[in-house]
């Protein structure tokens, strides 16, 4: 295995199904990792966050916290990123001044581009077609309750066009789990990508494949998974089709009752209820209290939920300690 010392951490494809299992089992042992001995002393990151967040915004800077990195928080209103000042000219800028950046926005290609030109590790804290860190997070929550990744089934439900569909089905192919979208035709993720994930599966023995019944696609899982079913960014006039179009895939109790699943996951925020000013609207527009997940389901599973946004701060402080630092050949010397 490479070491990650110093190394971007941009799509899933960019590591091998053992870097990723190892990145697992470092966010796995980051559980009480609190700046004993502050390993990454001195060191500066700036967070660009052209979309907002929370967990993400939070797991970056209590982790940098914890491993005595100091951080510099870029909004859209405090950065002139593509705005006045080019991409590729702010990485230049930034790369002098800082150890590594994070990056939360739109197109992969920015995250790309801060990576190439400011000479410094950068952090892809979500594009519109990746998501990463997430996925780590993800995958330590089912690594724990499975004691191992490999040929477990998971059922993501909903529209896997874009960065969670993506990334997990790259991660489930490069770690030798079963990869299973629970969508209409319209909403698979790329056949480019799918034939890559095909091709990544033959060595690993994991596999990819897509079901349009919602039902019989719960029957195959250990761990189902759904997602908001319209992304940041995305303009008010998709959400009467898209509500159209997913509804009949909706994690619900007819989807548990014929699964056999453990564990729900939901990378959060979610719409299970009217308590956001969002779900508010969608009742008010289209009369639905619940949309990709109901409350009765969520609740039912929130402990898995909520450990699985546990493990975003836990996977990223791992990512963070391995790229600057050396701690890369074995996760389990680290000192706790």
């Amino acid at each position: 295995m490479r070491s990650f010392s110093n190394r971007s951490f941009l799509k899933l494809s960019d590591l091998t199904g053992e870097e990723i299992e190892f990145l697992v089992d470092l966010s796995m042992k980051m559980d009480g990792y609190r700046n004993h001995n502050a390993p990454c002393a001195g060191g500066n990151m700036a967070l660009i966050f052209e979309k907002t967040s929370t967990r993400t915004r939070c797991s970056f800077e209590v982790a940098c916290a914890d491993l005595g990195i100091n951080t510099v928080y870029l909004d859209p209103s405090s950065s002139q990123l593509g705005k006045k000042e080019s991409v590729k000219d702010t990485a230049r800028v930034l790369g002098t001044m800082f150890d590594a950046i994070c990056y939360r926005g739109y197109g992969q290609e920015r995250v790309e581009t801060l990576s190439r030109y400011s000479g410094i590790p950068v952090f892809n804290a979500l594009t519109n077609e990746s998501h990463p860190t997430q996925i780590i997070a993800d995958f330590a929550v089912v690594k724990k309750t499975f004691g191992t990744l490999k040929n477990v089934t998971l059922v993501y439900f909903g529209d896997a066009r874009y960065n969670m569909g993506n990334s997990l089905m790259v991660g489930c192919a490069k770690t030798g789990m079963n990869f299973i979208a629970a969508c209409p035709e319209e909403y698979m993720p790329d056949k480019e990508l799918i034939n890559i994930c095909n091709e990544i599966c033959k060595t690993t023995g994991g596999s990819v494949s897509f079901f349009t019944d919602p039902l019989k696609a719960a029957a195959k899982a250990d761990v189902i998974y759904t997602d908001v079913w319209v992304s940041m960014g995305e303009p008010d006039e998709v959400w009467e089709k898209r509500i159209n179009d997913l509804l009949p895939y909706q994690v619900n109790m007819s989807v548990i009752k014929a699964s056999k699943a453990k564990i729900v996951l939901h990378c959060l925020p979610s719409f299970h209820n009217l308590e956001t000013e969002i779900g508010l609207n969608v009742y008010k527009k289209f009369g639905l209290k619940e949309l990709e997940i109901t409350d009765e389901v969520f609740e039912m599973f929130s402990e898995n939920i909520f450990e699985e946004a546990k493990f975003r701060l836990l996977s990223i402080k791992g990512i963070i300690l391995a790229a600057l630092t050396n701690e890369y050949y074995d996760p389990f010397a680290v000192r706790l």
